[in-house]
């Protein structure tokens, strides 16, 4: 018998409607299916007077959810994305992302098309694209007080009414690098088309090994987005004494204190996107950010006739 996951974003009225609906028809089929909801894998926010309450990475995996699931079936958009991929990683369990939220950039179908593919889906008609994510703790010296799973991204930035924050930074075992700027980002190929791209970051296919390091809004001319290798493992150090924080994949993050620094290495888990077909990156890139659109008019040759 098939074993099959759902996970839905439960505060949007769409995707739970189409997650019953979704599970009665497995059923029928007689597939044995097991729903959880997006929200266990928002970590949330730690507090400064609760500095250790970290919730451990494979602790977010859904109940049911283990090696014997043959895929899971994802309802929402981005954000129901990226904390089903930080539930589903550990497990190694590909999953057919579904947007029913709106640009759904990292989805690969539509709601209305789930009939017309789940029997495809069942016989494995289908392959698999593994993109990277990061490991990413903070520590207070030898202690761990957080950590979570990133497909994206994590950003460190200042509070709101304080000035302008320092970082040292680390990559691998070359000399640290001081960067001035309200904060800094470090990116996966698949965060390249997020916050980075936002913040100036060149965007990089899912297929390159890679991190990228971009200031947000640097207080230099020099200080530009960086591309290296994600065998290197990366540490922030906040240098200046005011209170930051750090957020992951936009929806989850601690404080971080002056004594505190921040540690980020590509993860041994990979994030697994079912393709209903071969990948298309450049395709995707077109259709949802308009790139390598025309953006003039060209003349018609009829014109000179």
């Amino acid at each position: 018998m098939a074993k099959v996951g759902i996970i839905y974003n439960d505060i949007k009225p769409i995707a739970c409607k189409v997650a019953e609906q979704l599970q009665q028809e497995m059923v029928s089929l007689g597939v044995d299916v097991y729903l959880s909801t997006g929200s266990g894998g928002i970590l949330g926010y730690s507090e400064p007077g609760r500095p250790v309450c970290y919730v451990r990475i494979e602790d977010v995996i859904p109940k049911n959810f283990d090696e014997n699931l043959d895929f899971a079936i994802v309802l929402g958009g981005d954000g129901t994305v990226l904390s089903a991929l930080r539930q589903l990683a550990p497990k190694g369990i590909p999953a057919l992302t579904v947007n029913t939220g709106h640009m759904g950039f990292l989805t690969e179908a539509y709601s209305d098309q789930l009939p017309l593919i789940i029997e495809d889906l069942l016989q494995g008609h289908y392959e698999i694209e593994e993109r990277s994510m990061m490991t990413v703790k903070l520590l207070r010296e030898d202690t761990l007080l957080w950590e979570a799973l990133s497909l994206n991204e994590l950003v460190v930035h200042r509070e709101a009414l304080t000035s302008m924050c320092h970082f040292e930074i680390q990559i691998g075992d070359h000399a640290p690098v001081d960067i001035a700027a309200d904060g800094v980002i470090l990116a996966t190929p698949t965060g390249s088309t997020a916050y980075c791209l936002s913040a100036g970051g060149p965007v990089v296919t899912p297929d390159v090994p890679v991190l990228q390091l971009v200031p947000i809004c640097p207080h230099s001319l020099a200080s530009r987005a960086l591309v290296f290798s994600d065998k290197q493992r990366v540490k922030i150090y906040p240098a200046t004494p005011n209170r930051m924080m750090v957020v992951v994949d936009g929806n989850a993050g601690c404080y971080v204190l002056p004594e505190d620094h921040i540690e980020a290495e590509r993860s041994s888990y990979n994030a697994r996107f079912i393709r209903l077909k071969s990948p298309e990156f450049f395709r995707i890139l077109r259709e949802k950010l308009g790139w390598g659109l025309p953006h003039i008019a060209k003349p018609s040759t009829k014109d000179f006739d």
